[in-house]
């Protein structure tokens, strides 16, 4: 026998017999065992008087908030006398020794913050947060406007029917109540920002920042927003084959997961914090931040499964966004990730708990930047058209995502379109990968704007590539 989450040792009966006792109440109940070493061998020295025992039970009851009454026996242990005290699971939590409170997790208590406490009392009571009255707002602070696109899209989804006057479907919903509105609605469907940001930037290293933003905004706004930010700054190929000529667009990450990662960073985090949701785009991979460990009983190792069960820290807000189709089911958030990944062959999906919140990550594996990436009939670009800066300092692996495209070999020399200028500039990139319009501009003693439409021929041609942001990167000949 050891300590763990559920069992605990000690030599005499004191306060922190009481203090675990409640940590085992605010968690999965457990058993303090008295008259025990560190190492659970019986102390041959305890002694347990003709009233110790109902004594300690009434002292458990006295000191704890509500009070806790534990069932008490002497059991054997290698032939020696030992007290049991067992607690089971308290109903209405959280229960307090003095004034303070704990839970059991693995072999220690855990004193509670403030949050804590109230997270733990919300869940005993089965409420979350979202729908408690949002103090000094009523319907009057709410857009119309948003309203009614919530109640069309949700109608239009067919998981439920809203047929009634706008503010009566809201009630119908628990988001209001009279003229009062709850938490829910104030972050769904507010007139003016809501209390809580969205950070995000777009980082070379952690301390190296290329652009940051800061959001504010409704919940629903604010998906869409994060959404369009991401976009602009992750790479996008572009599939060309067929005639008439079809263009398909294949992007960096899958665009699903990252929508199902940003709405799991909005709907389940802890808005009892006063942290920034952040999300952080790298070279190599996609962090979302979002301030509250995981709800209820799920842990990290549940979540790997594909049956999880999963626990809603905001119940309004998280059925608001399944009445509009946003979400499935709840829990099939993760699983539908790990299947969008699939296709993308070194990339990995990552998560863990953190201090005062939880971290997900959509990665891929460390590899050489590789300079033929643009060998096939596929033409890089960023989503909104910026013309350099097309592929950053790591790959990715990218070109793994490219297989099975079908390649489109060109014989640069027998294209009559081509001018000798255009030969010569290529000729230079293959003898000087890297460079930049400059450097081929003093080369070939030509005006730059000449160069420009050069470039542009072989590019378009896809001759040649530009790897790198647009400061420092440069132009790489491919294996056309």
């Amino acid at each position: 026998m050891k300590e763990n989450n559920h069992t605990e040792f000690k030599r005499s009966f004191s306060d922190a017999v009481i203090e675990s006792l409640v940590a085992f109440a605010n968690a999965k109940g457990g058993t303090v065992f008295i008259g025990l070493d560190n190492s659970g061998n019986p102390l041959k020295n305890f002694k347990i008087g003709n009233e110790s025992l109902q004594n300690w039970v009434n002292e458990i009851k006295n000191k704890t908030q509500p009070s806790i009454i534990s069932e008490a026996s002497i059991i054997q242990i290698k032939g020696f006398d030992v007290a049991s005290f067992t607690v089971f699971e308290f109903p209405v939590k959280p229960v307090a020794f003095r004034g303070r409170y704990f839970k059991r997790i693995n072999n220690s208590n855990h004193l509670l913050s403030a949050m804590e406490i109230a997270d733990l009392s919300l869940k005993s009571l089965q409420i979350s947060w979202d729908s408690y009255e949002k103090y000094g707002k009523t319907i009057s602070d709410l857009d119309l406007e948003k309203v009614s696109r919530f109640v069309e899209k949700v109608n239009e989804t067919g998981r439920f029917i809203l047929d009634g006057v706008l503010f009566e479907n809201l009630e119908k919903l628990k988001l209001v109540n009279g003229n009062a509105i709850t938490n829910a609605a104030w972050l769904l469907f507010s007139k003016e920002n809501i209390d809580y940001n969205i950070h995000l930037g777009r980082f070379k290293t952690s301390s190296y920042i290329i652009d940051d933003k800061m959001l504010n905004g409704t919940l629903f706004e604010m998906v869409e927003e994060c959404m369009k930010y991401i976009i602009s700054h992750i790479k996008v190929a572009f599939e060309i084959k067929g005639m008439p000529t079809k263009r398909t667009e294949i992007f960096e990450y899958p665009l699903p997961a990252l929508r199902e990662l940003v709405l799991n960073a909005l709907i389940h985090r802890d808005y009892l914090s006063p942290v920034d949701v952040q999300i952080k785009i790298f070279d190599n991979k996609i962090d979302f931040f979002n301030p509250g460990t995981l709800f209820g009983s799920l842990t990290v190792a549940d979540l790997k499964k594909d049956n999880y069960q999963a626990y809603a820290r905001n119940k309004l807000i998280a059925e608001a966004f399944y009445l509009t189709g946003d979400i499935e089911k709840y829990g099939s958030g993760f699983l539908r990730i790990r299947k969008e990944i699939k296709s993308y062959s070194t990339m990995e999906l990552n998560f863990a708990e953190i201090p005062n919140g939880f971290l997900s990550s959509l990665n891929y594996e460390e590899q050489k930047i590789s300079t033929n990436i643009a060998r096939e009939d596929v033409r890089y670009d960023r989503y909104e058209g910026v013309s350099e800066g097309l592929i950053d300092g790591s790959s990715h692996n990218f070109d793994l995502i490219m297989n099975g495209i079908e390649k489109n070999i060109v014989n640069l020399k027998n294209d009559e379109g081509v001018s000798e200028g255009v030969n010569k500039l290529l000729s230079l990139i293959s003898s000087y990968p890297g460079r930049r319009l400059p450097f081929f501009t003093e080369k070939m003693k030509v005006p730059s704007k000449t160069i420009e439409r050069w470039l542009k021929i072989l590019r378009d041609k896809n001759y040649i590539i530009f790897i790198g942001a647009s400061r420092n990167g440069g132009y790489f000949k491919t294996d056309y």
